[in-house]
């Protein structure tokens, strides 16, 4: 026998979730390999100019890894953000995660929500809106075009199906 909750946790099922989060192409292990060929490279080319009597020189060659090394760091950092959605039939969630750990959340009806788009007729999508009621969030910031693309076309249709009335059925 089922009762009232199980029907209303099944209507509440979603319909389409959705974690963004910025890409990194270059992980760990990468990072130090890089981190290490750059110290040796500028190691050697500072020691050429220490023997060529230009000393100074040789402080600036490791002044440029550092800051090739912070500039990676505050990369990395920002690699913690995130975006969350969530669709059920009843509402479109969506919530942001900074890279300070920062949250924002919103909250649409998907029947009244827009997905809008700015569009460069050489670089594809540049930004995704969600619309709904005279309040606009940007979202997927940190993707591609490509994937802006490939992300806007799913929630579109996801979208469609909440609008038809489609319910996530656990007896299928």
């Amino acid at each position: 026998m089922r009762d009232g909750n199980d029907f209303q946790d099944a209507f509440e099922q979603p319909i389409f979730t959705a974690e963004l989060t910025p890409h990194r192409s270059l992980g760990r292990s990468g990072f130090l390999a890089l981190m290490l060929f750059l110290s040796i490279v500028s190691f050697i080319a500072g020691i050429a100019f220490l023997r060529m009597g230009a000393w100074p020189v040789f402080g600036f060659f490791g002044l440029d890894v550092l800051l090739i090394y912070w500039a990676f760091r505050v990369n990395y950092a920002h690699a913690r953000a995130s975006e969350h959605l969530v669709l059920t039939p009843h509402e479109l969630r969506l919530r942001r995660i900074s890279h300070r750990g920062d949250v924002m959340e919103w909250t649409f009806n998907p029947h009244w929500v827009r997905l809008d788009q700015e569009e460069h007729e050489e670089f594809g999508i540049q930004r995704l809106y969600l619309r709904s009621r005279g309040h606009s969030v940007a979202v997927g910031r940190f993707l591609g075009p490509d994937e802006k693309a490939s992300f806007a076309k799913a929630l579109r249709l996801a979208l469609q199906d909440a609008r038809r009335g489609a319910v996530y059925n656990p007896l299928n």
